[in-house]
């Protein structure tokens, strides 16, 4: 006997086995045998596996099957039938096990007593140098359970190789892998957590479970291109069913049922577009069949969009499951709309399709997710390529967008151009122009390129390329991916890369499993076919792989490392700082490069209205569309704007410029904030205080780089400037964003864009951003009263505009919006509070400057004592207010009745005086001439 036997099964994986097998031996525990099963490989496998016997015969062992099993469970049963030891453990060839795995595992096995030991596991990607932890939040802690209903969170991880298992308890059991079937795995652990009697969890790292994303032949279950995997999951599946039934364990198989909705369904879906028409009608029958045994609550606590598709596949509807998989977003990717959505009855629905039935009607109703709230920037629509055809050495690209809710207007202005983009080098690709124009509730597009002429990949290193259209649609600017299916397999178009055309002479077009249309670089000509077949055969295995793989990532940590942002900072404090200031540049920024908007806007306008001759440099995040024509754009934290910061002889922005980049003296750096303080900043706020001293240093030093900061009362300089930190030069000018309120600005353009004409009074609901548990802001404004109780007792006199924090998004049905309007898209909140009547806000800034307009407000505020205990407060809101304040809807909707009274006039001008007391009208022009023009004090 032995304390461990690690059962190592292996196919045709010579050239790993060895890794996978000194893994074992290599244990800080040294009572472990290893037995490998050898699966009737046809490589040398076997002779390596006798080679390591032949150099370990007391700790290794091999078996050698005649026969193929054609997979996993048949091989891992041939290992328990020969272990000799008291525990067992399963490690595939191609992984390796952790050092202190079977340590740590044995001693809490003998500590516990427990039966079955599960540890940590972690995806390595050796292509990519990464990893990450598998199903990291049940591994956090140790614990042990007396049953898997304790956590049944466990069941969620169905590896059968991060776990350690007393031989005796399988023996009891009668616990063996199922045989010719595929995801022996998930049944396996099902049966082996219900059976235990004792189960441990410990969080340490025991396994290493190595995903080769490039390899030539990917693992078993990740052949989801064949019908017989998705055969074989559902052929698990039902066995689990039959186990949890043996069980009575009706709330695991409604948990399971839920994840298959959630997580199986979706790895099928996702990757449909590149499948066959025979692969799909397969796979929908096997589906529908075996979805009638799911719990019909499962489509009730299903996710959203998961339900969706599930009900699509159950009737048969695989383009609307695709478009509704397309928008569960990707680990690292947003999500893509390629549904057109409708609304019906004032209610958002995914499809137009199935809206006959209550089920229908209630699973596709997809108004509560918000979507249509969204700005169009952020829906992320999708388009699809549909046709390719030729014409001498002219190849015309067809397609079409989606046009969600028709929210591309039909008199827009649209130009494109259509870009073939190297996948595995952001920023890489090559680009022609595009027409496109509006047909039956889409966008057509069709673009005109000459491969040879204008596409010009290097070769061997930028193999694979795709499609997207860059739309322009008036002021904004989208980035559409361009999907197709299997029925463009057959295209290739001709190519001349750059590195001889032994790297390959044609594109050839292929759908990978995101359905994105792709190309990949291949060769037609024989010569270069038979240098690239013996260059990948080199490539594919043993020492030239290993070769290989190194380049790619010496190429690729090359690539990060140019783009990384340390990088950046370090040559803009060692290179860039160098460079001469250009005397004329100013770069603007506001709120982080989210918005042209705030204090900066207006002192950008002001500097362009007095004619003074300076280069002006925006700054800007995500997309460039609303900026200003006549400014340069340099994208936030590229190599553009860090060379812009460092030659700057001006910096002007409202929330902070990266903290690293370090501040040159002949730099003069205007800070104009965005807001006076109602709550505790800086150093005065109870997370600084509870932060760390270097976090606090760390904030000095970024406000030490401020020369000049903008206060609109002294109030701020006895507040705000005090916890931030501030010792720059106060510039006692009030806010450029305040002079139009001040000098009572024209919004009619707002207005009519808004369709505000009907005489109705406007009222603006404008609320500070809310954090969820962790400080972070909350992703979702949750309405703190009832819109439609505002419709109905205040819709025929009053409009309600309702505008969350930048850092918040809201949804507003659709049913309302004769009556409410989601503004959230209106950058510039000064143009708002200009056509607003009346504002409802709780303790955001915005209070402090449309105060100015001698307006009503109304102080909803039904967690202030709770706000002022854990955030703090510079004075006491119910004292100062200009305006009631009010903790129930009841009397919310009572003061909004009673506005015509307005009763707080006084109050208005006694907050005016006290936190606005600069706010005179000018201080954009203030700024221009001290800094600018040179007819200030500057």
């Amino acid at each position: 006997m032995t304390d461990v036997s690690v059962i190592v099964i292996v196919y045709n994986d010579a050239d790993r086995l060895p890794t996978a097998v000194r893994s074992v031996l290599d244990q800080s525990h040294r009572d472990v045998e290893c037995v490998i099963v050898n699966d009737a490989s046809t490589d040398a496998t076997a002779q390596v596996a006798d080679s390591l016997v032949a150099a370990n015969p007391h700790r290794v062992r091999v078996v050698h099957r005649k026969d193929n099993s054609g997979g996993c469970g048949q091989p891992r049963n041939d290992g328990i039938e020969v272990a000799r030891g008291t525990y067992l453990m399963f490690l595939d060839s191609d992984d390796t096990l952790d050092r202190h795995a079977c340590r740590n595992m044995v001693a809490t096995a003998e500590q516990t007593g427990a039966e079955l030991v599960s540890g940590c596991c972690w995806r390595v990607f050796p292509d990519k140098g990464e990893e990450r932890a598998w199903y990291r939040g049940v591994y956090r802690d140790r614990a042990v359970y007396s049953s898997v209903r304790e956590r049944p969170e466990l069941l969620y991880d169905t590896l059968s190789t991060n776990k350690l298992y007393r031989r005796d308890f399988l023996d009891r059991e009668g616990l063996r892998f199922v045989e010719r079937l595929h995801y022996e795995d998930l049944l396996f652990s099902t049966q082996a957590y219900l059976a235990a009697r004792k189960i441990a969890i410990i969080p340490h790292r025991v396994y290493n479970w190595m995903t080769y994303e490039n390899a030539v032949t990917l693992s078993i279950t990740n052949q989801r291109s064949e019908v017989r995997n998705f055969a074989d999951r559902l052929q698990i599946f039902r066995r689990i069913d039959a186990v949890y039934a043996r069980y009575g364990a009706d709330d695991l198989k409604l948990r399971k049922d839920i994840k298959f909705l959630n997580h199986d369904l979706l790895l099928y879906i996702r990757g449909l577009r590149s499948r066959s028409t025979e692969y799909r009608e397969a796979f929908v029958d096997l589906a529908r069949d075996y979805m009638s045994s799911l719990d019909p609550r499962a489509f009730e606590e299903a996710h959203e969009l998961q339900a969706i598709i599930g009900f699509m596949i159950m009737n048969g509807d695989i383009e609307g499951a695709v478009s509704a998989a397309d928008y569960v977003p990707r680990k690292g990717a947003k999500p893509r709309l390629t549904a057109p959505l409708v609304e019906q009855d004032g209610r958002i629905y995914w499809s137009a399709d199935h809206l006959d039935t209550e089920d229908g009607r209630r699973v596709l109703d997809v108004t509560d997710l918000g979507i249509h709230s969204l700005p169009l920037k952020s829906l992320n629509p999708g388009g699809s390529l549909t046709g390719i055809e030729r014409t001498g050495a002219t190849y015309r690209l067809t397609g079409d967008i989606v046009n969600p809710l028709g929210r591309i207007a039909a008199d827009a202005k649209l130009t494109a151009r259509l870009e073939i983009r190297d996948r595995s080098r952001k920023g890489r690709f090559f680009s022609v122009p595009a027409s496109v124009t509006h047909t039956g509730g889409r966008i057509h597009w069709d673009a005109d390129v000459r491969p040879q002429r204008d596409i010009r990949p290097l070769g061997f290193v930028d193999q694979s390329w795709g499609l997207r259209l860059r739309l322009t649609a008036g002021d904004e600017e989208l980035i559409i991916r361009l999907f197709a299916d299997h029925a463009m397999d057959d295209i290739a178009l001709p190519v001349r890369p750059r590195l001889t055309r032994l790297a390959g002479d044609h594109l050839e077009a292929y759908v990978p499993e995101n359905g994105e249309m792709s190309f990949r670089l291949v060769a037609h000509g024989r010569i270069a076919r038979a240098f690239l077949t013996a260059l990948r055969g080199f490539t594919s295995s043993g020492r030239g792989r290993r070769w290989w793989v190194g380049l790619l990532r010496s190429e690729k940590a090359l690539r990060d490392v140019f783009t990384r942002r340390s990088t950046k900072m370090s040559v803009y404090n060692k290179v860039f700082v160098r460079l001469p200031i250009r005397r004329n540049t100013v770069v603007f920024e506001s709120h982080l490069g989210k918005q042209y908007s705030d204090n900066p806007k207006y002192i950008y306008e002001e500097l362009r209205k007095s004619g003074a001759k300076y280069t002006a440099i925006w700054s800007y995040a995500g997309s460039s569309a609303g900026y200003p024509k006549d400014a340069k754009l340099v994208r936030r934290g590229s190599w553009s704007y860090y060379l812009a910061l460092a030659r700057a002889r001006y910096w002007v922005d409202n929330q902070g410029f990266p903290r690293e980049a370090v501040k040159r003296p002949q730099t003069t750096y205007i800070q104009t904030w965005h807001g006076s303080a109602y709550k505790l900043m800086g150093v005065d706020a109870p997370e600084t205080k509870r932060g760390t001293r270097a976090q606090r240093a760390r904030l000095q030093e970024m406000v030490d780089r401020f020369d000049h900061f903008l206060v609109r009362t002294e109030q701020d300089a006895h507040t705000l400037v005090k916890g931030l930190g501030v010792r720059a030069e106060l510039i006692r000018s009030g806010y450029p964003r305040n002079d139009a309120l001040v000098n009572r600005g024209d919004a009619t353009a707002l207005r009519k864009k808004l369709k505000l004409t009907d005489g109705r009074k406007v009222v603006l609901y404008a609320p500070t951003f809310r954090t969820d548990d962790k400080g972070r802001p909350e992703k979702r404004l949750e309405m703190p009263f009832d819109l439609e109780r505002f419709a109905h007792e205040l819709g025929e006199t009053h409009i309600l505009l309702v505008r969350p924090h930048y850092l918040n998004t809201v949804v507003v049905p659709p049913s309302l919006s004769g009556t409410v309007r989601n503004v959230m898209d209106v950058d510039d909140v000064t143009s708002l509070l200009l056509l607003t009547d009346t504002l409802i806000t709780d303790y955001s800034s915005i209070m402090f400057d449309y105060a100015l307009l001698d307006r009503p407000m109304v102080f909803f505020a039904p967690d202030l004592d709770d706000y002022v205990r854990s955030r703090g407060a510079y004075f006491d809101l119910k004292e100062h207010a200009p305006g009631p304040v009010v903790a129930e809807p009841d009397e919310l909707f009572a003061a909004l009745r009673d506005l015509d009274r307005d009763t707080y006039a006084k109050q208005r001008r006694a907050f005016v005086e006290r936190f606005g007391e600069y706010d005179q009208g000018t201080a954009a022009k203030q700024v221009v001439e001290r800094f600018f023009t040179g007819n200030g004090n500057g």
